[in-house]
């Protein structure tokens, strides 16, 4: 089993480039291209803000063969990618064919495309409908991702597009197509509020699973915490992707583990990353 990580957390105190240096140094096979400051979306006034970073510019292409180049010289590989979100932004949306792109570019096989949370599979389907031809032109699949929304007055998450086995199964439907499969975020899933699980969802999607997110929380917020550090019991969802004969790489989501170190300590916080993510391949290797 090989383990992965994104990117976009450690970048923020070191830089992409580092990032994926770091990363291959410490023992990752591979690294997940975070590609959300190619376009920014402000929750606060819904809309699109501009940004200074290379991939949101005109030589993005030449960005993401860039990280890729300093990945294989140091023996490590784009496995996935994340475009930017909410989909359901115009502005955000027109930016999907550049994540597609810039995935190949990378060499990367997967990128995952949030849906709609409050949309219908059928009207999500159109979206991902319309980006098919172009990724598939490109060599890259598309993954959908479970998703949430939050009830303020219970305080807990609520339903959203994939949340559930019904939900997600249906979007992958109404799609369709081998090069359209699932993205399973491990804490989404755990959520208060989700009635479901990670074990319920990686059983139902089976075949279709072809990608993950894997952090930790406290089976209430999504805290995206390293594995191993909150209430998420792992072994069952090991198990569980056992069973269903899971073939795609085990990537850690746990974006905010950065929160607590700085640029002077980033390698111990990345070591801790590693361990985590070797942890859980060494269970599923030893099933």
């Amino acid at each position: 089993m090989k383990i992965s990580t994104e990117i976009a957390s450690a970048a923020k105190l070191i830089g992409e480039e580092k990032a994926v240096e770091y990363y291959a140094k410490a023992g990752f096979d591979a690294w997940d291209f975070s590609m959300f400051r190619m376009a920014i979306y402000d929750y606060k006034n819904q809309c699109m803000v501009e940004s200074d970073h290379p991939l949101a510019g005109r030589d993005y292409l030449a960005f993401a063969r860039r990280l890729k180049k300093i990945g294989l010289d140091n023996g490590i590989v784009c496995n996935q990618s994340h475009a930017p979100f909410p989909t359901y932004c115009p502005e955000i949306r027109s930016y999907l064919k550049r994540a597609i792109e810039c995935t190949a570019e990378a060499g990367g096989q997967i990128c995952v495309i949030h849906p709609d949370n409050n949309a219908s599979p059928e009207v999500n389907a159109e979206m991902y409908l319309e980006l098919l031809p172009f990724a598939k032109e490109h060599g890259v699949k598309i993954a959908a991702e479970n998703m949430w929304c939050w009830d303020n007055e219970k305080d807990q998450a609520s339903f959203a597009a994939c949340m559930t086995p019904e939900s997600f199964n249906a979007h992958l439907d109404a799609v369709g197509d081998d090069f359209f499969v699932a993205c399973l975020d491990i804490g989404h899933a755990e959520m208060r509020g989700a009635n479901t699980s990670a074990v319920e969802l990686i059983k139902a999607l089976g075949p279709r699973l072809g990608a993950l997110h894997i952090h930790d929380n406290d089976k209430w917020h999504d805290s995206h915490k390293v594995p191993f550090s909150m209430q998420i019991d792992f072994d069952p969802i090991v198990r569980a992707l056992k069973e269903i004969g899971y073939s795609g790489y085990f990537t850690l989501e746990a974006d905010r583990h950065f929160a607590d170190y700085t640029e002077d300590n980033v390698v111990d916080g990345i070591k801790v990353l590693y361990n985590a993510a070797r942890k859980l391949a060494d269970m599923f290797e030893s099933l």
